[in-house]
């Protein structure tokens, strides 16, 4: 049987325990994890307590909750709080999602635990390093590629042409699909990953670009498309409600037509 080892320094360990807010009637517990690149230590896991009665009732509200009020130390990432940026995206009770979107009571536990997107280099606490991730995404030169000579006002479209968009463009780049891909975890360097080959379906199926042979080029690789067995984690966590798998499994059928 394989066995695998984690690195001594990736092993987590048992954070520091905050106090109780005083006078607090409802209080949450949150278990989070820690690391700090500057100090030399091991991950550990953080516990805080919060007063329900004074924070808001989504998980972003009670980080930042926690990181106002308790410990101002705590790092994430959040911009726009409604569920369109992508930027709080993290792992809450096992499940990639974004932390503005998730009410505290959905996640249905006396104890919330929450992690940085997994199999990421992490920069700090619950921020994840993507800098891979955006150079991948750019990769499939996500923009209108024409030879065409440009109209005098817009490239025209039907309405049905346009509907073939729907549920590709609407992608914001959270990382979640991506990150929760078994095949991105061991291939991450060659396998483009689910939001990258979704963004990739969506300039393939646009009326309006010119480009789709060389797109399919670039993707006829055994490990930037093909790498993906279909087992659904993206569509699982896609917090937008989109569907990578199908969009790459879309791909496929135009590599087989292509080689009619």
């Amino acid at each position: 049987m394989a066995q695998f080892q984690l690195p001594k320094n990736s092993r987590y360990t048992d954070g520091k325990t905050w106090p109780k807010p005083q006078g607090a009637t409802r209080i949450q517990e949150f278990r989070i994890y820690r690391w700090n690149p500057d100090d030399g230590k091991n991950p550990s896991i953080d516990t805080y307590y919060v007063d329900r009665d004074d924070c808001g009732p989504m998980v972003l509200d009670a980080l930042l909750w926690i990181k106002n009020r308790i410990d101002p130390t705590l790092t994430l990432r959040r911009s726009c709080r409604e569920g369109i940026c992508g930027s709080c995206a993290m792992n809450i009770m096992g499940q990639n999602t974004l932390a503005c979107t998730l009410g505290i009571d959905d996640c249905k536990s006396s104890v919330i635990k929450i992690y940085p997107l997994p199999h990421m280099p992490v920069v700090k606490d619950l921020v994840p390093d993507l800098s891979a991730f955006y150079a991948q995404h750019a990769s499939i030169e996500p923009w209108l590629h024409t030879e065409s000579a440009a109209p005098e006002k817009e490239w025209r479209q039907t309405p049905e042409d346009r509907s073939k968009l729907d549920g590709l463009y609407e992608c914001i780049l959270c990382a979640c699909c991506t990150t929760s891909c078994p095949s991105y975890w061991w291939n991450g360097d060659r396998f483009l990953g689910p939001a990258a080959l979704l963004q990739s379906y969506r300039w393939l199926v646009d009326s309006r670009d010119e480009a789709t042979g060389e797109r399919l080029d670039h993707l006829h690789d055994p490990f930037r498309l093909y790498r993906c067995h279909t087992i659904m984690n993206c569509a699982n966590a896609c917090p937008k409600g989109l569907n990578p798998a199908k969009a790459i499994a879309e791909i496929k059928k135009m590599m087989v037509a292509r080689a009619v």
